[in-house]
């Protein structure tokens, strides 16, 4: 390489498609000087499918900060118009071992990753004893940057995203969905009839939960409430084991003289409307009724969730197709009806819904 001003990387050599391409060792602290994102800076054919959704820089910015000793990140992509030059340690033992040198007046754009790259930008800037850490990237060779789209394209056609059950299941960090799983292993009717796996039961499934809807319901339980409190752990049970006790259409199940899946055909009472209504009932119980709460909650044995209740449900739970609809909307509308039924009185907020319905 006759350029005298080059940057050098400890790298890999491999082939993919009759086409060398390398994996390098990035340290953090040079990554966003060397791998450049900026709209600016490129041609207007390469910028569409590059926007950054700055909302999302902060957020795993802060999941490196707040986990210096255990965080991970999977491999940038990037691509490189420019020279370069590739010498191997040892062509006799291995010539795919070696150094990677890149003019410096290359062009390197990333392909997948640049949230990761500005992440990690503005993760130095409150932690820069982060900049000797490293990150690895694999580098495609592409003249005039002309298969860069192509690139991102292929990596990104046949990602599939993990389900949000399969995201609790796997969470050590999120302290909700460490109660949210320890409750379901605890508890001896959510421990056989969670799904953990998938984010929505299918139609022959032999479960009445999922792992996704118990979670979001422990949010909503929790809501503002001590996490790290031992009485908040114990009211989370508390609360399940009672709609487990008295929710007599569960006992069904659990008695296995109704099926699941017939049981989400005739009734609505398992369904992530219903349940994440419940736990805004229970949070409010909890706040406002301390001393009772449980014997208020024991009263939705009385309450007909058959799904053929369209005077109680319709608009509620049930949309004007027959089925059941999850919005933040009808979710609010389903707790004012649970709080009705169970004779609590609404908040303004909650009267200002009712009237709009």
């Amino acid at each position: 390489m006759n350029n005298n001003f080059f940057y050098s990387f400890p790298a890999i050599k491999g082939k993919q498609a009759n086409r060398d391409f390398f994996v390098i060792m990035c340290p953090l602290s040079i990554l966003s000087k060397l791998f450049i994102f900026s709209e600016d800076e490129l041609p207007p054919e390469y910028r569409a499918q590059r926007i950054l959704n700055k909302n999302r820089i902060p957020i795993i910015a802060q999941y490196i900060i707040d986990n210096p000793k255990d965080y991970v990140f999977s491999s940038l992509t990037a691509s490189i118009d420019g020279n370069f030059e590739f010498l191997p340690f040892n062509n006799e033992l291995d010539k795919n071992i070696g150094i990677l040198k890149v003019s410096m007046d290359s062009r390197l754009l990333i392909n997948d990753g640049q949230h990761r790259r500005a992440a990690i930008e503005e993760a130095l800037k409150t932690d820069p004893s982060l900049s000797e850490e490293t990150i690895s990237v694999v580098i495609f060779i592409d003249e005039e940057l002309k298969r860069s789209q192509q690139i991102f394209a292929d990596l990104n056609k046949h990602a599939i995203n993990v389900s949000k059950s399969i995201g609790i299941l796997y969470d050590s960090r999120d302290p909700i969905a460490i109660i949210s799983k320890d409750l379901v292993e605890s508890n001896e009717h959510l421990k056989y009839y969670t799904d953990k796996e998938n984010a929505s039961l299918s139609k022959f499934s032999s479960k009445l939960f999922t792992l996704s809807s118990i979670h979001e319901t422990n949010k909503k339980l929790l809501s503002k409430l001590n996490l790290t409190d031992k009485e908040s752990i114990y009211f989370v049970k508390e609360f399940w084991d009672i709609l487990c006790n008295y929710m007599s259409e569960w006992q069904l199940v659990f008695s296995k003289e109704l099926s699941p899946a017939k049981f989400r055909g005739e009734f609505i009472s398992s369904s992530g409307v219903l349940l994440e209504a419940l736990g805004l009932v229970g949070n409010y119980l909890y706040k406002n009724h301390q001393k009772n709460w449980k014997d208020i909650l024991k009263n939705i044995k009385h309450i007909n969730w058959n799904r053929n209740n369209l005077d109680d449900w319709q608009n509620r739970a049930i949309g004007t197709s027959g089925r059941i609809v999850k919005s933040s909307y009808y979710i609010k509308l389903t707790k004012n009806l649970i709080k009705k039924k169970l004779n609590l009185p609404l908040t303004k907020d909650e009267l200002k819904i009712e009237n709009e319905l």
